[in-house]
Order: C-alpha cells, then structure tokens, then sequence
C-alpha cells in the first residue's frame, strides 16, 4: 500500500504546515478561495519564475494543480453519478509534458484553474453526501473526506512552493 497523507508528509505537513485534521467542509473551502489567493499571489509576475529546488515554474504548478482537482472531480463523479468507485494513479509529470505546461499563460492556467475549482467543490459536495469511497489502486480505500483532505493539501502544499519560488 503506498503511503499518503499525514503518514508521507507528517501532521501537520512538515513543508506547508497543512493539518491533516482538518474537516471536510473546512478543506473544500480553502481549495473554493485558492483561485483568488493565487491571482493576488501572482500579480505582476510571469508565471515562468523557478526555483532551484522546485521542478516546476510558476504557470506549471497552477495548471498542475488545476488538473489535479479536474481529475479528482471526476473520479468523485463517477462514485456519485455512476457508482464507479475504480481509481487509477497518473504520472504528473507525464500530463506535465503532454499538456504543456510550460507553454500556457499564467493567466489562463489561473482561468483553468478557477473552472477546475468549480467542478471540484460541485463533486465534493454531492460524494460527501453520498457518502462515496473511491478504491485506489495504491492507496486503497479512499472516503470523500480523505480526498477532500489529499486535494486541499495538495493545493495548499503547492501554493507554498509558489510562494517559495516568488519570494526568490
């Protein structure tokens, strides 16, 4: 079974700080205001900043974090509206490379990442209603408040690698 959560990053995340006891209602929240706290984050900036100790640039982790939430609406959504409850891992850094990330505009991979957050919190809302739990192909059983949790943490965790790499 492959370590995740609290168990990989610690509690609180030793990098980001993000609690891992959070509520569900509480973590869908953070991920609803993310778009806003990003565009204010990057005000004035390119989006192709780096940091050393960072794969990504800017623009890569705002789309990367959109199409995280994108996918993870749909995985939802086929436990509530199919009743498909199979999940599949994916390589980042292989849609990282298919997409393109390095060629997308700050701005739209904002706008994208607004349309993601959208479709996120509608699915999280009707899977914790439902009740849903997804099987993972790796990390096994996984409730809708885990991945209400896994998704806020990831989009947390990444917003501080944004930070990380603005402050230069």
């Amino acid at each position: 079974m492959e370590r995740w959560g609290a168990d990989l990053y610690g509690q609180p995340c030793a990098a980001c700080g993000f609690d891992w006891t959070i509520e569900p209602t509480a973590a869908r929240d953070l991920v609803l205001t993310l778009p806003d706290r990003l565009a204010h984050t990057t005000t004035g900036r390119t989006g192709a900043e780096r940091h050393a100790d960072l794969g990504w640039d800017v623009t890569s982790y705002v789309c990367h974090v959109g199409d995280n939430l994108r996918a993870w609406a749909e995985r939802l959504a086929s436990g509530w509206l199919a009743g498909r409850t199979d999940v599949v891992g994916y390589d980042p850094d292989a849609l990282a490379e298919a997409r393109g990330y390095s060629a997308v505009p700050l701005a739209v991979a904002l706008w994208s990442l607004q349309a993601s957050v959208i479709l996120w919190v509608a699915s999280v809302d009707r899977a914790l209603a439902a009740g849903v739990t997804l099987q993972h192909a790796t990390r096994g059983p996984q409730r809708a408040d885990d991945v209400a949790r896994n998704n806020a943490h990831d989009a947390v965790h990444h917003e501080h690698d944004i930070a990380r790499i603005l402050a230069g």
